[in-house]
């Protein structure tokens, strides 16, 4: 006899919450979620790596300043939220425009903006961090400029990311009418753009090695509660108005260290177990 469709809808969620668990628990234990902290503290002591930020920041503010002032769908949002927020809606209202303005300005400005300077940004941190011949798979590195990781990138050699698509902005709205439930709907709409902000954060990554889209899915899979940790925490910082913007960077950053460490290990394991064989 089949179940009632209570029962598998019951069921079902209980399945998601579970699962849902598995990956905070798995995020947590892997402290992915620290390397966008990491990324700011690192960025802020390289002044090196200031140079991509400051060749867009006037372009990217003038955005962000521009869509804050569409601050007229203050009025819509606000006779919404007087049914789900009550006294604290005027409150709640405006704190949701700053983090839509904010939001929207890093889906612009990524798109349309600062894809290059992001691509600088990473790569010279790979390089600050040792991982030179990483990088040098898909770009020129120029010899001196001691000190100067951004000085010592070159031209490169394939065109990194995808051209700019719709597909974020459509995301973006679709998870929006989350924001009208207090503080869960908030929640999930930031755990929403994390896991998909959090791989997007090592396209480029990906390309240095040299993956196919199927080995990157496989990659994420098997680092799923790792990268939607970091996309989450990223994803916040990045929702603070005005120094959204510059947690764009600070996060690139991080998810560049982030991928040094992993090169770090990845090598590290082969050259302990080739020692462990000599001395048997």
């Amino acid at each position: 006899m089949s179940k009632p469709m209570s029962a598998k809808v019951k069921e079902t969620a209980l399945e998601e919450v579970q699962r849902a668990r598995q990956i905070a628990e798995e995020g947590a234990r892997s402290g992915a979620y620290l390397y966008p902290l990491k990324g700011m503290y690192y960025f802020a002591t390289h002044k090196d790596l200031y140079k991509p930020l400051l060749s867009r920041l006037v372009p990217s503010l003038t955005l962000g300043a521009g869509i804050t002032i569409f601050i007229f769908t203050y009025l819509p949002q606000f006779a919404v939220l007087v049914f789900t927020s009550g006294p604290l809606a005027a409150l709640t209202t405006a704190l949701l425009v700053l983090s839509e303005s904010s939001t929207l300005t890093m889906v612009l400005s990524k798109a349309l903006l600062i894809e290059d300077t992001l691509i600088d940004t990473f790569d010279g941190t790979l390089v600050d961090r040792g991982q030179t011949n990483l990088v040098a798979k898909e770009r020129q590195i120029k010899s001196g400029a001691a000190g100067d990781a951004i000085g010592r990138l070159g031209k490169l050699m394939t065109k990194p990311f995808q051209k700019f698509t719709p597909t974020a902005i459509i995301r973006y709205f679709m998870y929006l009418p989350l924001n009208f439930i207090p503080v869960v709907g908030t929640v999930a709409f930031v755990a929403l753009q994390g896991r998909k902000n959090g791989p997007s954060a090592h396209n480029r990554y990906f390309q240095l090695k040299g993956m196919n889209k199927t080995q990157q899915e496989q990659f994420v899979q098997e680092h799923q509660g790792a990268y939607t940790s970091f996309g989450v925490a990223s994803t916040l910082l990045e929702m603070v108005p005005i120094l959204g913007i510059f947690a764009a960077y600070t996060n690139t950053c991080g998810a560049a260290l982030w991928a040094a460490d992993l090169e770090q290990k990845s090598g590290t394991a082969p050259a302990l177990r080739e020692q462990a064989k000599r001395a048997e």
